[in-house]
């Protein structure tokens, strides 16, 4: 797994938005920075669905830090509209249905008892305006959220 004061990985990928064909690329976003890159198993799961929706109430804390959230997962930028819209969150998503950033940031895992063999691990990472990873977190219990307020301080710290 990547760690603190790493380089980020620069990719891109489709962004979910509520729009379809838009692209997220990392190098491009950093003006946005901190950011906040939060990669979750799947969407509409019950644990994904709590962290994204604490990340929404959040939001406004993280906001005033200066900070913008990005979800990231292996869903398609369908899926991921269709749970923005469902869960009413107002942040956008990365989809990343070739798995090509959650391997870039050495954060998978598998559900073998249900024959899946790569989705995102949750973990969080947030970036700063030189790409540089200023927090680095990942959990090997899909069913562990982050924390929160470390995520914060992070961001208030990057």
């Amino acid at each position: 797994m990547l760690s603190e004061n790493d380089t980020a990985p620069d990719f891109t990928a489709p962004l979910a938005n509520g729009d379809v064909g838009e692209r997220f690329a990392l190098a491009d976003r950093l003006d946005e920075a901190p950011l906040v890159l939060a990669f979750f198993p799947g969407a509409f799961s019950s644990v994904c669905t709590g962290e994204m929706n604490t990340f929404q109430e959040r939001l406004g804390s993280f906001e005033d830090a200066g900070a913008t959230i990005y979800g990231v997962s292996v869903d398609s930028p369908f899926a991921l509209n269709a749970f923005r819209e469902q869960e009413g969150l107002d942040f956008d998503f990365v989809s990343d249905p070739n798995h090509e950033v959650v391997e870039a940031y050495d954060a998978t895992m598998g559900f073998e008892d249900l024959g899946i063999d790569e989705v995102a691990q949750r973990a969080v990472f947030v970036v700063d305006d030189e790409e540089t990873i200023a927090y680095a977190w990942a959990s090997e219990n899909p069913g562990v959220e982050p924390d929160y307020d470390a995520v914060e301080a992070a961001v208030r710290d990057a």
